[in-house]
């Protein structure tokens, strides 16, 4: 990386990142970055988070974070028979994530998960699982091999338990 600092992730700020020059392959997830994603932080609807490489402010990859819920009937029986019997449960939604086309093949999108993973660890809001909605095969393929599960009848809808990002990451378990 030469003399560029180690690059970090950090709340979407519209003054500082610049997201013009983005682009992932995937129209609707540039657009989205370039024009929606502000919005949605200033709404909080959403929240960007984006990847830079200081002194850089080009975002090389984002991801979005917020309040999604599951119906205990579409979780796993294994899984649900450990539960409250709570017809909804709370979770979160990874919304978006994707990397820059120049920064394809380099980890970052394995960087940015995890980072979306321990900052939904560290919340202060109950959450029983983080949720994905794969756009596709490939991308349903890359949660798969971080050992998200597909949801039994939505199998572009995988999720993580919880307690399986404790484990993931050493954190004593509740």
């Amino acid at each position: 990386m030469g003399t560029a600092a180690r690059p970090v992730i950090e709340l979407l700020d519209t003054t500082r990142h610049d997201r013009s020059g983005f682009s992932c392959g995937v129209a609707a997830l540039d657009r989205y970055l370039q024009s929606q994603a502000g919005q949605d932080a200033r709404r909080r609807v959403a929240f960007p988070y984006v990847l830079v490489e200081p002194p850089s402010p080009n975002v090389l990859g984002f991801y979005t974070l917020s309040n999604t819920s599951l119906q205990a009937a579409e979780l796993p029986a294994t899984l649900v028979k450990k539960l409250p019997r709570y017809p909804v449960l709370p979770a979160t939604l990874l919304g978006r994530l994707a990397v820059d086309g120049k920064g394809r093949g380099k980890g970052l999108g394995s960087e940015l998960l995890l980072d979306a993973l321990r900052r939904c660890l560290r919340s202060e809001t109950a959450s029983l699982a983080v949720v994905v909605d794969a756009k596709d095969d490939a991308a349903a393929s890359f949660y798969e091999r971080h050992d998200f599960m597909r949801l039994p009848e939505q199998p572009n809808r995988l999720f993580m338990p919880m307690a399986e990002i404790e484990k993931l990451f050493g954190a004593p378990g509740s």
